[in-house]
């Protein structure tokens, strides 16, 4: 078989594309299946931790998939100056404090619709990030998403070691 007859792996994101999406576009993957059994029903890679910055876009590409958006709940620890609220499209959405860690982020449509998110940190590799949310969207999933974190993310310390 000759080598263009030899498909190119499919690549969920390519290699450039935390810096080739222009500003106010959200990373995001949901789960697909209507069971919603898996631990985490997304994954959500942000640019940075500006979450006034960031949080539009995430809610816009939600509110297009999953309806209107009510709620967002989120560890305000790990993000640079949470508001109380934020509007979207001439929508509120509230933001609530939920100790949830810098790797969750919870979505609420309606009264009692709730969705977890993994947060992939900003400054991840396009290799991780691909791998970390893959793991997250798995319909079997029963892995919480600090786990696939740490199981997706190169050890800072074994990196350093690498670079010395």
């Amino acid at each position: 078989m000759a080598e263009s007859d030899t498909p190119a792996p499919r690549k969920l994101l390519p290699d450039e594309i935390h810096r080739a999406v222009r500003p106010g576009t959200a990373l995001l993957r949901l789960q697909t299946t209507h069971s919603r059994e898996g631990v985490l029903d997304g994954a959500w890679w942000p640019r940075s931790r500006d979450i006034v910055t960031e949080l539009p876009a995430l809610i816009q590409a939600l509110t297009a998939h999953l309806g209107p958006i009510m709620r967002v709940g989120l560890d305000t620890d790990a993000w640079e100056g949470v508001p109380t609220r934020v509007v979207v499209d001439d929508r509120v959405v509230r933001l609530e404090s939920f100790p949830v860690g810098d790797d969750t982020v919870l979505i609420t449509r309606g009264d009692n619709d709730h969705f977890a998110l993994l947060v992939v940190p900003p400054d991840t590799t396009p290799d991780a990030a691909r791998d970390a949310m893959a793991r997250a969207v798995d319909a079997g999933n029963v892995t919480q998403a600090a786990e696939i974190l740490v199981a997706a993310l190169p050890e800072p310390m074994a990196e350093h070691r690498e670079s010395a």
